[in-house]
């Protein structure tokens, strides 16, 4: 498996082709430096360097990738963990479609829940600044023919799920790619842009709000929520113990959809989410148990990767219930 991730190692921060990489989990500061590496036994990983996990992420058979951004309170295992059940459902589905990619950003390993919480966000708003690097060498590489001939130039489509805090890691690199890395607005980068159980405010995505950059990078954004998360319950409850009064995306969907570009759209999980994620109904995108079968809401992101389209029946259609 390979990942991305601006953690710090237990080695040096510099960067050597074929050392070995080993997650400090002591240390949640967000490293401004990202590592390009390859997952081995027993957590002693190999760095490979970006152009290495480029190249192999073009070389491989899959037509499309799939960014992974995990969520708050997880550690390096817990994302491998939830990367395998992704691809394994996603060769289940159509072998050879889609090659899942995480993006490990630095959660906090120490206790206490509202301390972590905030820990967590102020290191997912750090992280922006080590991912938009990472965005900024996905362009150079999709265009990498352009300046290398002998090059093969990358055809895959590039898709993204960020889950729960995640979104808000999505949200900040896309502000720091824009304002220190482009000229003009950001490039549309993505085929589909998944949002689920999204813990950030429920205005993030409208036209008015910097988390617009979302829409602007991508050709859909497909927003999952569930009014009974008890994750993002527990995430309202310590923002509003720090006096930060404010409803989640995850929660409700858009504040108001109108508000929001036209490629954006929203799926109510309502009736499923603690089907698949008994009782907090948080994590609700895999399958049904571990193990099992591909729940409703893995099925229709994967119908958006394949498609291209978010309800092929309606286009003008911009919200489903899945029950």
């Amino acid at each position: 498996m390979l990942f991305i991730t601006n953690r710090f190692p237990t080695q040096s921060i510099r960067t050597r082709r074929g050392r070995r990489f080993t997650f400090d989990l002591n240390n949640n500061a967000p490293s401004n430096s990202v590592f390009y590496c390859e997952k081995g036994p027993d957590e002693h990983h190999t760095e490979i360097t970006s152009k290495e996990l480029l190249r192999r992420v073009r070389d491989s058979q899959c037509r499309q990738i799939l960014l992974y951004l995990h969520g708050f309170n997880n550690l390096p295992e817990d994302v491998f963990e939830t990367t395998a059940e992704l691809q394994r459902l996603c060769d289940a589905a159509n072998p050879n479609e889609v090659l899942v990619l995480p993006l490990i950003w630095p959660s906090d390993a120490e206790e206490g829940i509202v301390q972590k919480y905030w820990d967590d966000q102020k290191s997912a708003d750090q992280s922006g600044f080590s991912f938009a690097r990472v965005l900024e060498r996905f362009m150079e590489w999709r265009n990498s023919a352009d300046n290398e001939p002998d090059v093969a130039p990358c055809l895959k489509r590039i898709n993204l799920l960020a889950h729960s805090m995640g979104n808000r890691v999505l949200r900040q690199t896309l502000i720091a790619w824009d304002r220190y890395d482009l000229a003009s607005g950001v490039p549309l980068l993505f085929r589909n842009t998944f949002m689920v159980a999204a813990d950030v405010v429920n205005e993030t995505v409208h036209e008015d709000e910097p988390g617009v950059l979302v829409s602007h990078a991508s050709r859909n954004v497909v927003v999952y929520y569930a009014s009974d998360d008890l994750a993002l319950r527990a995430s309202k409850a310590a923002n509003l113990r720090n006096k930060v009064a404010s409803r989640r995306l995850g929660h409700t969907g858009p504040e108001n959809i109108d508000r929001t570009p036209r490629n954006v759209f929203q799926v109510d999980c309502d009736d499923v989410n603690t089907r698949y994620d008994t009782p907090t109904g948080h994590k609700y995108f895999g399958a049904k148990k571990r193990g099992g079968d591909a729940g409703k809401v893995f099925v229709h992101i994967m119908q958006c990767v394949q498609s291209g389209r978010v309800f092929p029946q309606d286009p003008h259609q911009r919200s489903i219930i899945l029950d």
